[in-house]
């Protein structure tokens, strides 16, 4: 009996030690989702200060904040460009576009598209 008590002994220990892996990956993941949380919670931190700062220092920023705010001020007119353009759209979208209205690409691009004849595909 002495073999089979051996035998059920190491397999009650390796059982035991799986348990125990099993419970310890189970706490890394546990561990791991809860720092992606965290890491979130300082993304949205650092969102709010930069909104804040630029609210505040925009029209003047300081040494190492200049070159983004003036991305963020640029970024601005450009939206607001575009808006005022698309409210443009807007108002004569019945017309038909300018020459000058139609983007370059589209002004270039032939009309239709040649067809192939089956003799083509040989």
């Amino acid at each position: 009996m002495g073999f089979f008590d051996t035998l059920k002994d190491k397999a009650t220990d390796l059982a035991q030690a799986g348990v125990a892996q099993s419970k310890r990956l189970a706490e890394i993941a546990k561990l791991k989702t809860a720092n992606m949380g965290e890491e979130d919670t300082i993304k949205k931190a650092y969102i709010e200060l930069g909104k804040l700062y630029y609210a505040e220092h925009g029209a003047a920023p300081e040494g190492g904040y200049a070159a983004a705010c003036e991305k963020i001020t640029a970024a601005k007119a450009a939206i607001e460009t575009n808006n005022a353009r698309i409210a443009e759209l807007k108002e004569t979208g019945d017309e038909e576009p300018t020459p000058e209205e139609i983007p370059t690409s589209e002004a270039e691009a032939p009309t239709e598209e040649p067809t192939e004849s089956p003799e083509d595909n040989t």
